[in-house]
C-alpha cells in the first residue's frame, strides 16, 4: 500500500533534479554533468556529481548516491511518501494511492493543516493591523521582538472574543474541531480555542503549520501558556518548535540547542545561534531525542538543567547510550532565560552555548561550586555530595574520570573515593548506585525484555524475527540463547545462572501489552543505532569513509521506512537479513552514473 508506482515514476520524470538540488547546493555545469560541493559531508574540492539526463547523483568523496527522491529524503529528513508528496506539490503532480483509506487519511490531514495555516495567517494579520492588538504589539516590542521578527516567525494575536476566528474561517465543524482551532459549545456553535493571547504558530519538521503556542498578556486571565490540544497533526511530545527553520544549521553544526520557550528560540537566532529548537510545553521526551539524533550527534540543553537533572538524569544517560548522542549543558546565569540573555548580553549567550559541558560535568560542577571547601570536614561532605551525583551514571569508566576530578578538587585520595562511589546512595532517585564493575543496562526494561516475554507467550509469532544481533545487552543475549535452545521456558531458567536467571524469571511471570511486530521494530531500531554509531566512529578515519558511507546511508533509509506502516515489514525483513550476517552485503544501486 502507498502511492501508485506510476505516480512515483511520474514525479521522478517531472522533477528537474538540478533545479531541486540547486535550492541546497551550488552546482556548476561541467560538460554534460553538474558538479558541486557535497551537501552530505564537509569537503573543499567538489566531488558531488549530477547526471541531469538520468536524474541521478553520486558523491565520489563519501559515496552517497540516488535519485531526486533520495536526495529530498536525505536533505529534508523525510520518509519516502513525504519526499514524493513534496516533489509532487512542486511539480504539480496529483498523487493517487493504492489504498483508498490511506489516500483519504492523507487528504484529511491536508485539510487540517490547511485550516491551521489559514488561521495562522488570520491571527498574524490581526496582530499587524488590528486596533485591539495594540497592547500585544507593545508587549512584543518590550520583549525585543520588532516588526521584522514578528513577520519572520508569523506571530499572531487571538482577539478576546468567542468566535471571531470561527466566523472568519467558516470551516466545517469537524475540521474546525479536529484541527484544534476550537470546539462546539452547548448550542453546537463553533467557539475559538484561543482568546486574548499572543500566538506562536508551530510548524512540523516539513514546515507545515500544525498548531499554536499561546502566551497571555501580563494582565490577562488564565494560565500563562496554553498550547493547541493534541490532535491528528499536533502531538507535543513529538514536536520541536523551530526545527523547520533550524534543521539545516543543526545538520551543518552536528549540534542542536534545546530550550524551553518560543522567544528563547527567537532570541538564540538573533544572537547568531540558528540551530535552536524548543519543546512545546512539555519536558524533553525520548521521541524528541530520537528526532534530534537523525539530525545531529550532540544536544545542548539551554534551560534549567539543575531541575532537569534531579528528575531525568537516568533518562539522559540512557538516551546517550541508546542513541549514541552527547548531552551537554549551557551554564546560563541563574534565573535568566536565553531570550532575555540574547537582549542583555548576546556575547555571553554565545559563550554559554559554545562552552557547554557534558551533562554529568555540569551537575558535578554545580554541586561543588555551591559548597564550602575550606576545612577537611567541608571537603569530605562536598565529596560525598558529588559522589552521589556521579554514582547515577551507568558507565564505570565515565564515573572514574569524574571521581578523579572530585579527588583533585577536594584534595582527597582518589582510591578512597573509588571505593566509596559504589556505596553512595543515588541522589534523589530512590535506589542505590550500581556497584562498581557491573555494567549499566538501560535495555533491561526495554524491547529486549519484551522480546523474551513474547518468546514465552507467543513464541511462534516472534521467534522468526529474532536474531542474536538484536540483543545489545549481554545478559539479555544470554537469556535469548537459553530460550531458543530450550523448548520449555522452565528448562531455560533451570539452565540459567546469575543475572540471566533473574531476567528470565521476570520474563516468564511478566506480561506484555505490546504487539510482537512493534517490539521487533524497536529492537531493529536500537540495533541499527548501535551499528550506525560504530560506522560513524569508523568513518572518522579518512581511509574508511568510502567503505562505510554507503552502509550508513542504506541503514538510515531503512530506519525511516520502519516508521512507515506500509513499508515497515519489508524494511524489517531487509534490516534483519543484513544484521544477521557480516556487514557488506547491502544491495547496491544498479544505476550508476554514466561517465
Amino acid at each position: 500500500m502507498g502511492i501508485l508506482d506510476e505516480d512515483v515514476q511520474r514525479v521522478r520524470e517531472t522533477s528537474d533534479i538540478v533545479a531541486v538540488m540547486s535550492e541546497h547546493v551550488q552546482l556548476k555545469r561541467v560538460g554534460r554533468r553538474w558538479t558541486g560541493l557535497c551537501p552530505f559531508h564537509q569537503e573543499k574540492t567538489p566531488s558531488f556529481n549530477v547526471n541531469q539526463e538520468l536524474g541521478l547523483y553520486r558523491c565520489w568523496g563519501c559515496g552517497v548516491t540516488g535519485d531526486v527522491i533520495t536526495f529530498v529524503r536525505e536533505i529534508e529528513h523525510l520518509d519516502f511518501p513525504g519526499a514524493v508528496e513534496l516533489l509532487a506539490a512542486k511539480a504539480g503532480v496529483t498523487l493517487r494511492y493504492t489504498d483508498q483509506q490511506e489516500g483519504e487519511s492523507r487528504k484529511r490531514k491536508a485539510k487540517l493543516i490547511d485550516a491551521v495555516g489559514q488561521a495562522a495567517a488570520w491571527y498574524h494579520a490581526r496582530l499587524l493591523s488590528s486596533a485591539d492588538a495594540g497592547q500585544a504589539r507593545g508587549y512584543l516590542r518590550e520583549r525585543g521582538l520588532d516588526g521584522d521578527t514578528v513577520r519572520t516567525y508569523q506571530i499572531g494575536w487571538a482577539p478576546d472574543a468567542w468566535d471571531e476566528l470561527a466566523r472568519s474561517l467558516r470551516a466545517p465543524n469537524d475540521v474546525f474541531v479536529d484541527s484544534g482551532l476550537g470546539f462546539l459549545n452547548s448550542r453546537n456553535k463553533q467557539t475559538d480555542f484561543f482568546r486574548g493571547r499572543v500566538l506562536f504558530p508551530i510548524f512540523d519538521v516539513n514546515g507545515d503549520p500544525v498548531g499554536f503556542g499561546a502566551r497571555k498578556l501580563p494582565d490577562g486571565d488564565g494560565p500563562k501558556y496554553k498550547n493547541s490540544p493534541e490532535s491528528r497533526i499536533y502531538a507535543k511530545s513529538r514536536l520541536l518548535y523551530g526545527l523547520n527553520w533550524a534543521k539545516a544549521a543543526i545538520v551543518a553544526e552536528n549540534e542542536a540547542v534545546v530550550c524551553e520557550g518560543y522567544t528563547d528560540v527567537i532570541g538564540l537566532a538573533s544572537a547568531g545561534i540558528s540551530r535552536a529548537v524548543a519543546t512545546c510545553g512539555t519536558a524533553l521526551t525520548e521521541d524528541h531525542v530520537r528526532i534530534l539524533k537523525s539530525f545531529a550527534g550532540r544536544v545542548v540543553l539551554a534551560f534549567d538543567a539543575d531541575a532537569a537533572g534531579q528528575n531525568a538524569a537516568d533518562r539522559f544517560y540512557a538516551w546517550e547510550r541508546q542513541y549514541a548522542i552527547d548531552v551537554a549543558v549551557a551554564a546560563l546565569p541563574a534565573g535568566v532565560d536565553p531570550g532575555e540573555l540574547s537582549r542583555r548580553d548576546p556575547a555571553a549567550l554565545q559563550d554559554a552555548i559554545q562552552n557547554a559541558v557534558p551533562f554529568l560535568q555540569f551537575r558535578v560542577n554545580r554541586t561543588l561550586d555551591g559548597l564550602p571547601l575550606s576545612t577537611a570536614e567541608q571537603r569530605a561532605r562536598a565529596a560525598e555530595a558529588a559522589l552521589a551525583v556521579i554514582a547515577e551514571h551507568p558507565n564505570e569508566l565515565v564515573r572514574d574520570q569524574y571521581v578523579m576530578d572530585v579527588a583533585s578538587r577536594t584534595r582527597l585520595d582518589p582510591n578512597q573515593l573509588r571505593s566509596r562511589v559504589g556505596r553512595v546512595p543515588r541522589s534523589g532517585l530512590g535506589s542505590p548506585a550500581r556497584p562498581s564493575g557491573v555494567p549499566g543496562h538501560p535495555a533491561r526494561e526495554g524491547p529486549e525484555v519484551e522480546a523474551l516475554r513474547f518468546l514465552v507467550e507467543r513464541r511462534d509469532e516472534i521467534e522468526p524475527w529474532l536474531h542474536e544481533s538484536l540483543f545489545g545487552d549481554p545478559v539479555s543475549l544470554d537469556a535469548y540463547h537459553l530460550m531458543v535452545t530450550h523448548d520449555d521456558p522452565r528448562a531455560a531458567i533451570g539452565s540459567a545462572s546469575g543475572e540471566a536467571a533473574d531476567l528470565l524469571g521476570r520474563a516468564v511471570v511478566g506480561e506484555s501489552d505490546a504487539e510482537p511486530m512493534d517490539v521487533v521494530v524497536r529492537l531493529l531500531q536500537e540495533a541499527v543505532r548501535r551499528t550506525l554509531s560504530d560506522l560513524e566512529l569508523a568513518m572518522r578515519e579518512p581511509e574508511d569513509v568510502l567503505a562505510h558511507a554507503h552502509d550508513a546511508s542504506w541503514l538510515k533509509l531503512r530506519m525511516e521506512e520502519l516508521d512507515d506502516p506500509h513499508r515497515s515489514v519489508e524494511a524489517a525483513e531487509q534490516l534483519l537479513a543484513w544484521l544477521s550476517q557480516q556487514p557488506g552485503a547491502i544491495p547496491q544501486d544498479p544505476r550508476g552514473l554514466d561517465e
